[in-house]
């Protein structure tokens, strides 16, 4: 490969939640034991190094010293417009469509403020990110949890009765919708998508759609963006992209929007404009501009590559050595989400027990619980293949015994 996905980094000091922060994340009373060294294997960035195009126009721009106010440039745009376009087959992308966001969350909480009326009921399946889960608490709407259930071939799919059983019971018009989705990892089927869209015209349901995995679909799948489903999805949704996974730039602020609704689109902009927090870092800027690039193009394929590699070495690993756990393979995302009811029912321990057992050897994977569904644990698998099978082993040997 051309580009570089199996050096061991060391993150310790360099900012780094997904080491530095794992105080916060242990279950009370765990202590690593003596011998075993963190493997980050919970917050969702990835332990690879950015593409390196986007490190050069961060440093290119640096080389000029000042850094005082700034229009957003044309080139910014027009990596958008172009990225959309070749990524997602997307042509009608204009300017006026695009706005800067500082991030996803803050985008769906104006996005929020802009559809609902205080103490509105709002649609979210579930498992659900639990990014939404508190942005609807935090500024006052109440979530409504659909269910995906696994069919027959264990693929996790939307319950469109009771998604329309909740619309109606609970005056919903308002959803937030996750594609691909995060924890499950599926990249929606077309007809899926013009099913749910349906529903949502017949009750004019107006759908926040969270994209900022659009880019890691894995195995051939393709992301369809939702407002092309149809003229009406079009104009009933606004959606939210970010270079924060693509590109391992969460510690940048540097997503936007694509709405192109003018009534939608300008209420989101009063709701931004009034708090004044909403504008453009400079190397954010700059970044994008590296990281939408052909070179970022380039490097994007092959770390999809890596993480398909590392999806499938996890999912065949565990589901060949750790009895009572079950999961479905992801399509999208570097993230796997655990179904551990049957382990804990085979050896009488709960899930609690099973996270501190795997965190106790170093292996810092993340309570599934909070994504709304019981005896579950998420992992990120976003990491070189050499630590990925470490943690693997780990669990073998010490947890799954």
């Amino acid at each position: 490969m051309k580009y570089d996905f199996t050096t061991v980094y060391d993150r310790r000091g360099k900012d780094a939640s997904a080491v530095d922060g794992v105080a916060r994340v242990l279950k009370k009373g765990v202590k690593i034991k003596e011998g075993f060294d963190i493997i980050p294997m919970w917050i969702a960035d990835m332990n690879f190094p950015v593409a390196p195009v986007i490190n050069e126009k961060i440093a290119e721009r640096m080389q000029h010293p000042l850094y005082g106010y700034f229009p957003t440039s044309d080139e910014y745009y027009n990596k958008i417009i172009n990225w959309q376009k070749v990524r997602n087959h997307v042509a009608e992308i204009s300017r006026k469509d695009i706005a800067y966001e500082n991030g996803v969350l803050g985008g769906v909480s104006s996005a929020l403020r802009a559809f609902c009326t205080y103490g509105d009921f709002v649609l979210v399946h579930a498992p659900a990110y639990i990014g939404f889960t508190g942005v609807l608490r935090g500024n006052g709407y109440r979530a409504i949890y659909s269910d995906l259930v696994k069919d027959e071939n264990g693929v996790w799919r939307m319950d469109f009765e009771d998604m329309e059983k909740k619309i109606v019971e609970n005056h919903i018009h308002a959803a937030i919708f996750c594609s691909p989705h995060n924890p499950a990892g599926r990249v929606w089927e077309r007809w899926e998508l013009e099913k749910m869209m349906e529903l949502y015209k017949k009750y004019d349901v107006y759908v926040i759609s969270d994209e900022i995995w659009s880019d890691l679909v894995l195995y051939g799948n393709k992301h369809i963006p939702l407002q092309s489903i149809s003229e009406d999805a079009k104009n009933r949704t606004v959606a939210f992209y970010s270079l924060a996974k693509t590109f391992n730039l969460a510690g940048f602020v540097c997503a936007y929007r694509i709405c192109y609704n003018p009534l939608l689109r300008d209420r989101i902009d009063r709701e931004e404009s009034v708090t004044h927090y909403n504008d453009i870092h400079v190397l954010s800027m700059h970044a994008l501009i590296g990281a939408y690039s052909d070179e970022g193009m380039e490097w994007l394929e092959e770390l999809n590559q890596v993480l398909g590699e590392n999806v499938s070495y996890a999912y065949d690993y565990m589901t060949q050595n750790f009895d009572g756990v079950s999961m479905a393979k992801p399509e999208g995302t570097y993230m796997l989400y655990l179904d551990c009811s049957e382990w804990c029912n085979k050896t009488g321990k709960t899930i609690e027990d099973l996270i501190r057992a795997g965190q106790e050897v170093g292996v810092i994977w993340q309570d599934g619980r909070m994504f709304m569904k019981d005896n579950s644990i998420r992992m990120n698998l976003a990491l070189p293949m050499s630590r990925l099978k470490e943690g693997l082993e780990r669990l073998k040997k010490y947890v799954f015994v």
